[in-house]
């Protein structure tokens, strides 16, 4: 007799989420066509959220980023940014788990540097929200 699957933590899902979104950014095919898996419901949401919406989150990037523009930085690290600003806006977790998470992710996938400019950015967003 099997066990239900639990459902993938949130890391998990931001993980999932961001390769979506890589694929995406990348290819240009959308969510729905990219995987004959399903994803779960915190990735779907996360990723179709910033897709929605990803104009606008480069242009906060622009806005912040001092001299790094969103079509400056590499997929990954664009795509970790427009996560990280989407649960910054959103409110959907402390502003200190959504920089937490998507530094994380930055330095799993990315790099060091690229961790470093990730939590610059998302702690000036984080700045501004609260002012």
């Amino acid at each position: 007799m099997s066990r239900p699957r639990k459902p993938p933590g949130r890391r998990a899902s931001r993980r999932s989420a961001l390769f979506l979104l890589y694929n995406w950014d990348l290819t240009g095919k959308s969510i729905d066509d990219q995987n004959e898996e399903p994803v779960d419901p915190f990735a779907r949401e996360l990723a179709d959220a910033v897709v929605a919406r990803s104009e606008e989150l480069d242009r906060r990037i622009d806005e912040v980023s001092e001299g790094w523009p969103a079509e400056r930085l590499g997929v990954l690290e664009r795509n970790i940014l427009r996560i990280g600003i989407s649960e910054l806006e959103g409110a959907t977790v402390p502003p200190e788990v959504a920089i937490a998470e998507a530094v994380g992710l930055a330095k799993r996938y990315a790099s060091p540097e690229a961790a470093r400019l990730v939590n610059g950015i998302l702690a000036r967003v984080a700045e501004e929200r609260a002012a």
